[in-house]
């Protein structure tokens, strides 16, 4: 096994980050962080570990900061649909030019081994009873279409010497230090326990493939510590085939775990009917000794479980802090970062 050891793991203060890296160094890596800490402040459970982290944007890194790294774990992006559709340019700047330069500066860096955090939605609204690596990509979104061309460019990049590798995650639950409210599974239990409602927007028949955050930062280091020949420029959907679940499955799943709420169909006009139901044999198939730990089910009890000790209120599940979306608008707002989404010289903060 070709495990490397010294590993930059980029938003590191993010979502799934602020577990991973954590977990990595709870492993044995040598870890390092390096995020623009947009998200900082958004926390609702205490950090899992102090993981030392260069404050930078990615779009200023320099080859001095990936010098000596064996592997780079690329998290760092603008997460979801709703800010791409914000600001296009945003999305572009960040998840895409800012990932092929970084790719190509940890290359010249002599850093062998890329992760890359991909999506599973770019599978778009697939006609396919299930979408697997081979599927046709048909990306609807600004988010999704970064993802897309962040991967073929990093494709013209792999050689003997860069090895990268592309994580299509699915939809990703759980909690977290740095927590969101909207990703479907944590919206859907937060929701249930301070109002007492599971509110489902659309009919409930899209499907997703949910798969929990710390099964996540196991499939990662799975995937760091494979051999090369078997990931080297590689896709892999990151999930498993039993964790495919319509949005009304989960909401049944989330009424059974939180006591005394009930479901309610909203039918808005416009509501989300994306629908992915993904195929994980490759990753199956690579990773014959990997398991996923978590289900749905066992999310939502965790995720019942630390709403009620942490006491969450509406006001907490309704906070800008916990959408990403509302976040940076309120940063861009207050003055704290600019147009181009970089801290202002008052803020402190890396720009």
């Amino acid at each position: 096994m070709n495990k490397p050891n010294r590993v930059l793991v980029t938003g590191n203060h993010g979502y799934i980050g602020s577990v991973m890296a954590p977990a990595l160094a709870r492993a044995g890596y040598d870890v390092v962080g390096l995020d623009a800490d947009y998200f900082m402040e958004c926390t609702l459970v205490p950090d899992l570990a102090n993981i030392p982290t260069i404050v930078k944007d990615i779009r200023t890194v320099t080859p001095a900061d990936l010098r000596g790294f064996d592997a780079v774990i690329h998290l760092a992006a603008l997460s979801n649909d709703p800010i791409g559709n914000l600001n296009a340019e945003w999305t572009k700047e960040i998840n895409l030019d800012g990932t092929v330069r970084l790719a190509q500066m940890a290359k010249d860096a002599g850093v062998r081994r890329f992760l890359f955090s991909s999506s599973c939605i770019m599978y778009g609204m697939s006609g396919a009873d299930t979408v697997d690596e081979t599927s046709p990509l048909a990306p609807e979104t600004e988010y999704a279409r970064s993802k897309v061309k962040a991967e073929a460019a990093l494709r013209e990049l792999a050689d003997a010497r860069f090895s990268p590798t592309y994580c299509r995650n699915g939809t990703i639950y759980g909690l977290s230090p740095r927590m969101r409210f909207d990703t479907v599974l944590n919206d859907l239990t937060a929701r249930a326990y301070t109002t007492g409602e599971v509110e489902i927007s659309s009919d409930g028949t899209p499907w997703r493939p949910v798969v929990h955050v710390q099964d996540i930062a196991r499939a990662f280091q799975a995937v760091l510590e494979a051999p090369l020949e078997v990931v080297h420029n590689e896709a892999f959907n990151i999930g498993a085939d039993k964790l495919n679940h319509q949005i009304r499955e989960l909401a049944e799943i989330v009424a059974d775990t939180v006591p005394g709420c009930r479901i309610s169909f909203k039918h808005e006009s416009g509501a989300d009917q994306r629908t992915y139901k993904a195929r994980f044999a490759k990753f199956a198939g690579a990773f014959p000794e990997f398991h996923f730990n978590w289900t749905a089910r066992d999310g939502a009890r965790e995720l019942y479980e630390s709403f009620k000790a942490n006491k969450l209120t509406a006001a907490d599940f309704n906070d800008r802090r916990f959408t990403r979306l509302r976040w940076l608008r309120h940063l861009v707002d207050d003055g704290r970062v600019n147009g181009n989404l970089f801290w202002s010289e008052a803020a402190g903060r890396a720009a």
